[in-house]
This record gives C-alpha cells, sequence and structure tokens, in this order.
C-alpha cells in the first residue's frame, strides 16, 4: 500500500503542481523498484502514456478504488413533509449513503432523510428497494436507515482510522451529486480539526449543535453527496461527506466530512436504541481572542474558550459558570461584561473551541463530571460540572 501512495503521490505532483499537461507531452517516468520514486527522461516521442508507466500504474489503482467502494454506495430519493409554523408542505429530495452490514442497515445523513415518510434505495447495480428509519441524531448529523435484505448483495464498506490522517492525505469522494449515481472525484485534505455547526432546519427553534473533528477537504462535493463517503487510498472509509461552503450551493472546493472515528461510535447505538444521548456543558463560546484577551487584562497569549451563553438549567448553570453580557450606558452605548475563560478540562488544555467539543463529544459521557479549570476576573480556579443530556 505504501508503494501506492508513493504512486498517487507521483500523479499529484505531476498533475496538480507541475502541470500534468505539459509534462506529459514532454517527460516519460519511470519508477525505481527499489526506491518508490519517479525520474522523468525526455524521448523522441514525448509521451508518458505508455505502457508500465506511473500514470497507467495510477489510473489503474483508481479503478480498482472505484470498482471496491462504489458497490457499497447508493442512492437515497426521499419525500417528506416540512413545516413552517402553519404551513405545512411536502418536498422531494436524494442523497446518498453506504452499506453498513448485511443486515440491511445503510448509513446516511439525518439532514437526507429528516422528515421522511418514503425512503428509495437505489443500489450501484439498478437494484431499487424502500427503507424504513432505524435511528436519527441531529447532533452529529447522521441517521441510520434499513432496507430487507432478502435476495441482495451487501457491500459493506470497510471503515478507516480517521485519527492518523494528515493533512495533504489524498482522498476520494463518491456519491450523488444531482442525483448523477456513483460519481467519484479526487482531493487532498485540506484541514482537520474544523467544527461544524448543525441547526434544526426550524425558523421557530434556536437549537444549534456542534459536530467536532471534521475533515475538510477540496474533493469536488455537491448537493446529492451528503451521505456519501469519503475514503482514503486504500478504499477505508475515513469520513461522511455531509456539507459545502460555497456562495452558489455548488462546489467551491471546500468541503466538509464527518470523521470515521465519530461515524464508528454514534452508528452501533443508533442500530440499536434509535438515539444517541450525547454529553453537555449547556453552553456556547468562542476562541479567545488576543484582541479579547488584552480587554479582558490577560496575556495576549492566553488561550482558551471565553464563554458567550449558557443555557439556563444547564450543566454549566448548575456549576455556577458565568457567561459574556453586554451593557447599556446611559447613553445607549455598549459595554461587554465578560464571563470565564475555560483553559482546561479534567487537566486537558484548552486552546480552542474546537478542543472543548471535541473532549466532550469523545471522551466523556451523560452523567459524568469534569473538572473545568477557568480564568474569571483574571484568577485561575476550578469548576466541578456534571454533564447533562444534550
Amino acid at each position: 500500500m505504501k508503494k501506492r501512495n508513493v504512486l498517487l503521490s507521483v500523479l499529484v505532483v505531476l498533475v496538480l503542481i507541475v502541470g500534468a499537461v505539459a509534462l506529459l507531452r514532454t517527460s516519460p517516468v519511470s519508477v525505481s523498484a527499489q526506491t518508490g520514486t519517479a525520474t522523468a527522461t525526455p524521448t523522441a516521442s514525448g509521451s508518458l502514456l505508455t505502457d508500465g508507466t506511473v500514470i497507467d500504474q495510477v489510473q489503474s489503482i483508481y479503478r480498482s478504488i472505484y470498482d471496491n467502494v462504489n458497490p457499497s454506495v447508493v442512492n437515497i430519493q426521499v419525500l417528506g413533509t416540512y413545516n413552517y409554523g402553519f404551513y405545512v408542505g411536502a418536498v422531494s429530495s436524494q442523497g446518498s449513503g453506504f452499506v453498513w452490514d448485511t443486515q440491511g442497515h445503510i448509513v446516511t445523513n439525518n439532514h437526507v432523510v429528516k422528515n421522511a415518510y418514503n425512503i428509495t434505495v437505489t443500489f450501484s447495480d439498478g437494484t431499487t428497494t424502500t427503507a424504513e428509519v432505524v435511528g436519527t441524531d441531529m447532533q452529529s448529523d447522521l441517521a441510520v436507515i434499513k432496507v430487507d435484505p432478502t435476495g441482495l448483495t451487501l457491500h459493506p464498506v470497510r471503515l478507516g482510522d480517521s485519527q492518523t490522517v494528515k493533512v495533504g492525505d489524498l482522498v476520494i469522494a463518491i456519491g450523488n451529486p444531482y442525483g448523477l449515481a456513483g460519481s467519484m472525484t479526487q482531493g487532498i485534505v485540506s484541514a482537520l480539526s474544523r467544527s461544524l455547526t448543525v441547526d434544526s432546519s426550524n425558523p421557530f427553534s434556536s437549537s444549534t449543535y456542534t459536530i467536532p473533528d471534521i475533515i475538510q477537504t477540496d474533493a469536488a462535493v455537491n448537493p446529492g453527496n451528503s451521505g456519501g463517503v469519503l475514503v482514503n487510498t486504500s478504499g477505508e472509509v475515513i469520513g461522511v461527506t455531509s456539507a459545502i461552503q460555497s456562495t452558489t450551493n455548488a462546489n467551491a472546493g471546500i468541503a466538509f466530512a464527518i470523521p470515521a472515528h465519530i461515524v464508528e461510535r454514534i452508528v452501533p447505538v443508533l442500530i440499536k436504541d434509535g438515539r444517541y444521548k450525547h454529553p453537555s456543558l449547556g453552553l456556547s463560546g468562542i476562541t479567545l481572542t488576543a484582541n479579547y484577551a488584552t480587554e479582558m487584562g490577560l496575556d495576549a497569549n492566553t488561550h482558551g474558550v471565553l464563554i458567550t451563553r449558557i443555557t439556563p438549567g444547564g450543566a454549566a448553570d448548575l456549576a455556577g459558570l458565568k457567561e459574556t453580557t453586554q451593557q447599556y450606558t446611559r447613553y445607549n452605548r455598549g459595554v461587554i461584561i465578560f464571563g470565564d475563560v475555560i483553559t482546561a478540562i479534567d487537566s486537558h488544555p484548552v486552546r480552542t473551541y474546537e478542543d472543548l467539543i471535541s473532549y466532550i463529544f469523545n471522551k466523556t459521557e451523560v452523567g459524568q463530571k469534569v473538572e473545568l479549570t477557568i480564568l474569571r476576573d483574571g484568577k485561575e480556579m476550578s469548576v466541578t460540572a456534571t454533564l447533562q443530556s444534550e
């Protein structure tokens, strides 16, 4: 597999950095079996596309990944309802999903099947069947649906270790953008440890949730890819494609995937119980910036999470933590009254808001007590909070 990674790295260097078109026309490449390194040697024909070249081998690898993974990816068609106050309507949508096991369980995004009353699943071979929702989790934007496995040849995916993924790793996305079944795109991991905010999609609700450890990629992802797979060069699923950042609702080179270690933790519980209980501190916050730190009388290099809002009756509220508020003077000038800054949880340093939510999401359970190290009015102190259910 190391050789495959070397070959794919060579492709990226040739195609994305050097400029593949010009290079293909001028310099063939040979690969050393001993070192795995590539060298370009000019020839009279000036052609790289010859038997045994790097491009042939890389092309074969991509084809192999697609042939192995695509049978696990499905197209999901949904008929559902939406409710905006007094107005109730019907809506049709589509997305992607992937086979989890041979019992007929299929994983997708919660937002793909939310409020669905009819779900149709189409496999890569064209087989179509209906499915029912088994479990949903808005906080992680994951859902499990189930088809009757009788007579079906199901190909469960292989999960990879998303916690060993590095920025620059080559990745491949397979899904159904705009309903174009079995589409494959490739790119790299652009960033790690992003956070993705998920709301209730209800204009009368203020509920929002934040998913930690999100993988950012530049692989082309568009509407319809939601619930599809992001795989590594071994064909292992390292993430579930879930969202894009774009002003046009189309690919802009910024896509987000829920990491496999979160999927692996939540999906079995959804299959068993239909829901997942998330531990919560009952607060919102922002990463402390140098400007805010200075305004608070702290060193500009102080790191932590500034608490901006506390849920009444939540864990943070019961623990006596203080939120940031704004007061107005007689001349209607706003004055910020800064709240507590969380600098550590259970002795684990907290530098960013993502650090805090990642620890709670991955390392704690409902009912667990956590020790928070905080700064209040410039003084360090410890507070114990008992996590509640989200």
